[in-house]
């Protein structure tokens, strides 16, 4: 329960992290703006702001994807946020060529194992999984114990099983050995947002016309638990090192072709056998994801952004970003950076 004096006094306005059924009544009760930060109930009818745990699912596969693995885990807890996280990610990796495992307990209760006995299970499910694998873990403490996990049964992280966390809990994370990837949310965004919303309940306006405003994570801190590339044909593991170095710098298959020597349609063809994509499509989404974290994280101009990912014209930066994600990139920096909430402005240079 909440401490006493937060019932018996009387608010402006609440921001509620820890928020459940009986506490969202109470605060019915006090006629208080509040707005919701928490992340295990969707029913409270309170203005709901939190990650968005399916596009956090969902990065957490492209991570993996584009290190080349065709079979994938996903290790979580029974709780939304974590089935949230496993839905993204599953949809993400689901092909023709995929396998997708899982692993689950319960996070809370009186069924919730001992430590000790699910970290037993945990490994167990690691000693079954098909090799190489790609896994993710719902969160940095899960991420943590798939890793120690692995030790235990002498699994070799990242060469046998690439592991990513959730939440880039920078100190846990350099703990684990080797030190975990993790997917980084939004935090900052996400109080920025709560404040300005209870903002505008305070001042009398009315509820936003939303129940849950979700926030994206703003990209991958990658260290050496899935810093790897699952593909069994060292040309093509070459190549997508090259492309990962050099696409912002404006490389072409040309360039590809140069470092790893063979024909170009031998290239095209084990490209598709082994990614399911062309080397320009590679060179295209690695451009594009650089572009998405410079229009998250930065208030460039998009002629500034053009020259960083290695664009001539952004112009033409802005047909390709438009044609591979079916936003411009002024449409995805104010959906990102503004939270698509009505009570925030602000002005970015989409020209």
């Amino acid at each position: 329960m909440p401490p006493a004096w937060l019932l018996r006094r009387r608010w402006d306005g609440i921001i509620s992290r820890p928020t459940d059924k009986r506490l969202a009544d109470a605060f019915r009760r006090m006629k208080t703006p509040v707005v919701d930060l928490n992340s295990m109930h969707s029913d409270l009818g309170l203005p709901r702001i939190r990650s968005d745990n399916r596009a956090i699912g969902r990065l957490g596969a492209e991570h993996l994807l584009e290190r080349g693995f065709r079979h994938f885990a996903f290790c979580g807890y029974s709780a939304e946020w974590s089935d949230l996280r496993r839905e993204g990610f599953m949809a993400a990796v689901e092909g023709p060529r995929h396998t997708c495992h899982v692993y689950e307990s319960p996070w809370r209760g009186r069924h919730m194992p001992e430590w000790d006995e699910d970290q037993e299970r945990i490994a167990k499910w690691i000693q079954s999984l098909p090799k190489p694998c790609g896994l993710m873990a719902c969160n940095d403490p899960r991420g943590q114990q798939v890793v120690d996990a692995c030790w235990r049964v002498d699994v070799a992280v990242p060469e046998l099983v690439a592991v990513i966390g959730v939440d880039n809990d920078e100190i846990l994370c350099e703990m684990c050995d080797p030190p975990l990837s993790s997917v980084v949310p939004n935090p900052q965004r996400i109080g920025y947002e709560a404040a300005a919303l209870l903002d505008r309940l305070m001042a009398g306006k009315s509820q936003p016309d939303f129940d849950c405003l979700n926030i994206e994570p703003v990209g991958v801190k990658t260290r050496q638990s899935s810093d790897v590339l699952a593909v069994e044909d060292s040309d093509i593991a070459a190549a997508m090192t090259y492309i990962r170095d050099h696409a912002t710098e404006g490389c072409t298959v040309e360039d590809v072709l140069r470092h790893v020597p063979m024909g170009r349609s031998c290239l095209e063809r084990r490209f598709r056998k082994f990614l399911g994509r062309s080397p320009q499509a590679e060179i295209n989404r690695v451009r594009i994801k650089r572009i998405k974290q410079l229009l998250a994280e930065t208030d460039l101009p998009l002629s500034r952004i053009a020259e960083l990912v290695g664009y001539q014209h952004p112009e033409y930066m802005n047909v390709v970003f438009k044609r591979e994600t079916g936003q411009t990139p002024g449409q995805y920096r104010r959906e990102v950076q503004l939270g698509g909430t009505p009570s925030q402005t602000g002005n970015h240079n989409d020209r």
